[in-house]
């Protein structure tokens, strides 16, 4: 039996531009957005620079931020929304997209890759477990990238953003003592961050590369993260790549 070899050569290469393009298709490359930046509202300008009803619609999205004003801070688990909001000195939990942001950072993470991580305590020890993490994984760590911690805290210091109207003050130690605030202990919490070296004073402060938010597992509570130090053991989830 004869065989067209420019026939089977013009096959084969189908088969392989096949497999790439699904390959892409399967591991689609993260982008991190934002809106806003914390050096706008560190000068005193806390409008609003996106609504979120905007991205309703977008699948498997995660995110955080500060609501407009500051008037409370935004949690988004999987297109979930977990804002909170302090109401008469207690913390709301609005599952809505019905919130224009001050600052808002995000991106859709379809599947994630998950790792095991031990023998740390600080949030100084993850900052750089998770950089070391991502690297060796294949991900691009001079671009910002999304990261998700699943963990018993033995510690978490958070805060809820309430801003009192008209203080044109601002600064890191007042917006962590604006609203309500408190610390968590032997607690188990999802965490939303963003990692970046870029984006010091966009989304994240000078003190650190990573910008992290949190909710409980029984979502009582979920707001900033502010300090925290951790258990025995903790998942680490990167976007798969």
């Amino acid at each position: 039996m004869r065989i067209n070899k420019n026939r089977f050569y013009h096959l084969a290469g189908m088969t392989l531009l096949s497999f790439t393009i699904i390959s892409c298709v399967d591991s689609p490359k993260v982008q991190v957005d934002y809106s806003g930046a914390l050096k706008t509202i560190m000068s005193g300008n806390l409008e609003a620079t996106i609504s979120l009803d905007t991205l309703s619609s977008k699948k498997h999205l995660y995110a955080l931020g500060a609501v407009e004003n500051l008037k409370g801070e935004i949690q988004i688990f999987d297109s979930q929304p977990y804002n909170s909001i302090v109401t008469n000195n207690s913390i709301g939990i609005k599952d809505s997209y019905t919130i224009k942001a001050a600052l808002f950072v995000y991106a859709e993470v379809e599947k994630w890759d998950e790792f095991t991580i031990d023998d740390i305590t600080t949030k100084e020890d993850l900052e750089k477990r998770i950089f070391e993490t991502a690297k060796s994984s294949g991900i691009n760590v001079n671009e910002p990238f999304p990261f998700l911690l699943e963990v018993k805290v033995a510690t978490l210091d958070w805060h809820v953003i309430d801003w009192k109207e008209g203080d044109t003050v601002h600064n890191h130690k007042k917006h962590k003592e604006s609203g309500l605030n408190g610390s968590l202990k032997q607690v188990d919490v999802e965490i939303i961050g963003f990692y970046s070296t870029k984006h010091t004073a966009v989304f994240t402060h000078h003190s650190t590369n990573m910008h992290m938010h949190f909710r409980t597992d029984d979502n009582a509570i979920a707001g900033h993260v502010d300090e925290l130090t951790l258990g025995e053991q903790l998942n680490l989830k990167l976007p798969k790549q």
